[in-house]
């Protein structure tokens, strides 16, 4: 049987399908739920348990309106404090550290020569996932939709690392961020094959506070690149770990959500997700 989480996810991931298709007619509460083939009582109940608000303020959370909202606050005030402080924000979601190392130029080179990595396979409420740890961190995480073709994605990036199917406590810690209220997370480690350029700008994504956005230019800008958005763009399309590294919280600077590696649907329900995690943790 599915994990409940997952099947959550796939209601509504095809309601925010159908609503990004027909925003224009502003769809009620009725037509969404016939969509997913549920009443609209249900429906109402099942997203207002995933999303932990409902349908409409959810909506309001993706919008585009509210995007620019954020891009015109944050970009100027709590992205500032992040980077200065080195916080991650103020709710339970927001405490916790995740440190990046990188891998030595010699494994960086040769593959992962050397390099023992455990991976196995997880649900969580945005679809499954195929997560990858070496003993000194998290190296992988992709959500998927064909475990094969994951697993030969994840030996790609290291063709000569030795791989074993077995889960562990690197991999249990890193996946508890996923709740809505996470408990008992320790210290999240990765440990990642990237350039100079690439860490730095992934770990200028790890300051971006949940619940919250910014532009690629504000990024570029915050690491002394300013002018190299494009640049940025690229290696945040390098990114290697989904969700912990959170690339889903950078957008367009006109407030469009713009694409995602994992998926634009995807990426506007961890955004609507983690808007709606940070009101109700601040009240």
């Amino acid at each position: 049987m599915k994990d409940e989480h997952h099947i959550h996810y796939q209601v509504i991931s095809d309601a925010l399908e159908y609503i990004k298709s027909n925003f224009k007619e502003q769809p009620s509460l009725d037509i969404i739920a016939e969509k997913v083939n549920l009443s609209p009582f249900h429906f109402q109940k099942l997203f207002t348990e995933w999303a932990g608000t409902s349908p409409k303020k959810f909506l309001q959370y993706t919008s585009l309106e509210y995007a620019k909202k954020l891009l015109s606050v944050n970009n100027a005030t709590l992205f500032d404090a992040a980077l200065e402080t080195g916080l991650t924000g103020t709710s339970r979601l927001h405490d916790l550290f995740i440190s990046i190392e990188g891998m030595t130029p010699a494994a960086f080179k040769n593959g992962g020569k050397d390099l023992v990595i455990d991976y196995n396979f997880a649900e969580t409420q945005f679809g499954k996932v195929l997560i990858a740890s070496t003993e000194k961190g998290i190296c992988y995480l992709t959500f998927y939709e064909d475990g094969t073709e994951a697993l030969n994605c994840l030996q790609n990036q290291f063709p000569n690392a030795f791989f074993i199917l077995q889960q562990n406590e690197i991999q249990l810690n890193a996946l508890r961020i996923f709740n809505a209220k996470p408990e008992n997370i320790n210290q999240i480690k990765l440990h990642l094959k990237g350039t100079d350029f690439q860490l730095k700008v992934w770990e200028a994504l790890l300051k971006i506070p949940s619940g919250q956005l910014t532009t690629y230019g504000f990024i570029a800008d915050k690491i002394d690149s300013l002018g190299a958005s494009r640049a940025v763009g690229t290696a945040i399309g390098k990114n290697p770990i989904a969700f912990l590294i959170p690339c889903h919280r950078v957008i367009q600077s006109s407030g469009i959500i713009g694409g995602y590696m994992w998926g634009n649907t995807r990426k506007t329900a961890m955004i609507g997700w983690e808007a709606a995690l940070l009101e109700s943790n601040e009240f």
